[in-house]
């Protein structure tokens, strides 16, 4: 597959295979491609040349969950968290779909295994950065997707957060085959099962570990940083 926007290719001869129940961690530069892969797989750019192809797996695009990156500023509507995550079953619907006890009880269950249940009824301006993304990504996950796509799902999380929102999507990966965008390779390589490099082009590793010398071939300049006793690595600069 090759695709970009108007006469600009991002993603150049790409081909990759999403194995079922895979978590996949996507990382690169930025302007390297990565968001420009989740819009094609999700059916949102139609690329200049080759195709997704869905049937080896039976997957449908109504299969596919979703959590685009969200900004703090993303609240100003009068919302309520219930809403936002009964939201996420209008694809099944239809626009003018009545919400009735069946989905609310769905997006309960929903809101008590993400731990939002004590929040259903507040509004979205006042939650905290890390309650907001567990709300998206409940969004994202209560039509129950067989392929749930993150675009930098934990940029707003507190550190607090951060260990129990990876916890969640451990879990969901039980059900579910995850793809994550992320910059932050040494947290999400304690979490996720395999690693696409993309800047421009992909190239998919099997496992969960990333050397210097992958990163340095295949042109991510991504810096790891730890404290404490964790083994650390500064990467050097990619031209």
């Amino acid at each position: 597959m090759t695709a970009g926007y108007e006469n600009h290719v991002v993603l150049e001869n790409v081909t990759m295979s999403v194995e079922e129940n895979d978590f996949i961690g996507i990382i690169g530069p930025n302007g390297g491609g990565k968001t420009t892969l989740l819009k094609v797989i999700l059916g949102l750019l139609k690329p200049f040349s080759g195709r997704v192809d869905y049937s080896p797996g039976g997957l449908k695009l109504s299969q596919i969950g979703y959590m685009p990156q969200v900004a703090q500023g993303d609240v100003l509507f009068p919302v309520t968290v219930e809403d936002v995550v009964l939201s996420g079953l209008m694809l099944n619907k239809g626009a003018a779909g009545r919400m009735g006890k069946e989905e609310r009880k769905h997006a309960a269950r929903v809101m008590d295994e993400l731990g939002l249940a004590p929040l259903a009824c507040q509004a979205l301006n006042e939650l905290s950065g890390g309650q907001l993304q567990r709300v998206y990504l409940a969004r994202a996950v209560s039509g129950s997707p067989r392929l749930l796509l993150l675009d930098e799902p934990a940029t707003y999380v507190d550190a607090s957060f951060e260990a129990d929102f990876y916890d969640k999507l451990k879990l969901l990966n039980e059900r579910m085959t995850i793809m994550m965008v992320s910059h932050d390779v040494g947290t999400i390589s304690t979490w996720v099962k395999s690693f696409a490099c993309v800047n421009g082009s992909l190239f998919y590793h099997p496992h969960s570990k990333i050397t210097e010398e992958d990163l340095r071939m295949y042109g991510c300049p991504i810096q790891l940083v730890t404290h404490g006793d964790v083994p650390h690595i500064v990467l050097h600069k990619h031209e």
